[in-house]
């Protein structure tokens, strides 16, 4: 491995990419939801009037290419800046065609389709969703679930989240701010976490975006601003998406702070993405998630992420959203491999900074050399390889149990029969 080289390409890298920002180059005028909900609820429906406003990025693009092109495929530092500035470059050209099917086409090369086929397992993130949907929606169906109560305030939120990171990080490393125009509830990045200033938020959601965005988003990308030989492991490059969400919907689930809403809201939104490159336009997206149980300002801004940066007469979609069920999947694979293995330490890599789960097998021997350094923040769920290892176990398991081959009064034939 040349280091030198490296090292300037890295540079390169970090400069070429401060231009190629794709969630605020894609947000709606502030005012946006709000005149769509007038007319909704006068009746009188009409599709948001978004003007595109494509970004000329050409100079960046030349520049990330011309980095790729420099870039030994067979070196692992060399293919992971290679693969990092291409992902940039296509962020540059999807970018360059908001408004246009170029924008779609660039889009799912970084993020991919929720119908994309996992051969090996034959299944798509939109069958998945659907499993989950259906299920969730025969609990729901009994009235034994609770409402949940959104009853912390923004500022009450921000001052707990503000000092549950001040404990994990050290005090003042990432700063907790109130943003009124942020359309999610919450934004992560390494040394600042947004949280929407006019929502409300439930136990559960405190939770989540607490493990989700702290302790998973802004902790790999301060692990990767600690990374000396290889900065460009701090990017949030749109290839490392898919895996960064996967991390943070498992680091939910395996903390117990997701709830059924926050799981139907994941699966919707693949199957609302799949709707919308149908041809369903915005108005039909919305009452998708309308008559799935989400609130009229919910789901419009459920809606809105799906058509950021498209056309809301359908067809023209950012894919994103479809990367958190994929991602979830992959992740979760990709764990129970690395313990089936005797792999750990790649779950360890994972958490280094931004990168795929292929990144991590490939720079395994620069982490095993002490060429790349060791995360410096971890959660604990991750961390603790016992805990971990167990529930990886666990789960390998349960996959194989029938269900469609046991019924409820069945368990009590079983128990009469031991009798």
């Amino acid at each position: 491995m040349d280091e030198k080289n490296i090292a300037k390409l890295d540079d390169s890298l970090v400069q070429a990419a401060k231009g190629v920002r794709v969630l605020d180059a894609l947000a709606w005028p502030a005012d946006a939801e709000e005149k769509f909900l007038s007319a909704w609820r006068a009746g009188k429906a009409t599709l948001p009037d978004i003007e595109p406003l494509p970004r000329d990025l050409r100079e960046n693009i030349a520049a990330l290419e011309a980095i790729a092109g420099q870039c030994r495929e067979d070196d692992p530092a060399g293919k992971f800046l290679g693969e990092t500035a291409r992902s940039y470059a296509n962020a540059a050209r999807m970018l360059g065609a908001i408004g246009t099917p170029d924008f779609t086409h660039y889009s799912v090369k970084l993020y991919r389709r929720p119908d994309h086929l996992y051969r090996l397992q034959n299944l798509t993130a939109v069958e998945a969703a659907r499993f989950f949907l259906t299920t969730t929606d025969e609990l729901l169906g009994t009235g034994q679930l609770q409402p949940t109560d959104f009853d912390t305030s923004a500022n009450d939120f921000a001052e707990w989240l503000q000092a549950q990171a001040d404990e994990f990080f050290g005090p003042g490393a990432v700063r907790v701010k109130q943003d009124p125009e942020l359309s999610a509830k919450a934004i992560a990045g390494a040394s600042r976490i947004r949280v929407r200033a006019t929502a409300q938020y439930s136990q559960l959601e405190k939770d989540q975006l607490l493990h989700h965005e702290a302790f998973v988003h802004s902790a790999t990308m301060l692990n990767g601003k600690q990374q000396h030989n290889l900065k460009s492991l701090a990017l949030g490059a749109p290839r490392t998406t898919r895996t960064q969400e996967g991390i943070a919907v498992l680091a939910e689930l395996v903390t117990n702070s997701m709830d059924i809403a926050r799981l139907r809201r994941v699966a919707l939104r693949v199957i609302a993405v799949q709707q919308a490159l149908d041809g369903a336009d915005f108005i039909e997206v919305f009452r998708f998630f309308l008559e799935a149980g989400q609130s009229e300002v919910e789901s419009v801004r459920s809606a809105q992420r799906i058509f950021r940066g498209g056309a809301v007469q359908g067809g023209i979609v950012f894919t994103k959203d479809a990367v958190y069920l994929a991602g979830l999947l992959e992740v979760h694979t990709f764990m129970r491999l690395a313990i089936r293995d005797n792999r750990p330490e790649l779950i360890r890599n994972v958490f280094a900074g931004r990168l795929t789960l292929a990144d991590a097998l490939r720079l395994a021997p620069l982490f095993e050399s002490g060429w790349l350094s060791p995360p410096r923040y971890m959660p604990v769920w991750a961390a603790d390889l016992r805990r971990l290892a167990a529930l990886m176990a666990y789960s390998a398991f349960v996959t194989n149990i029938r269900l469609d081959k046991v019924y409820l009064n069945r368990i009590i034939e079983l128990e009469e029969e031991s009798a």
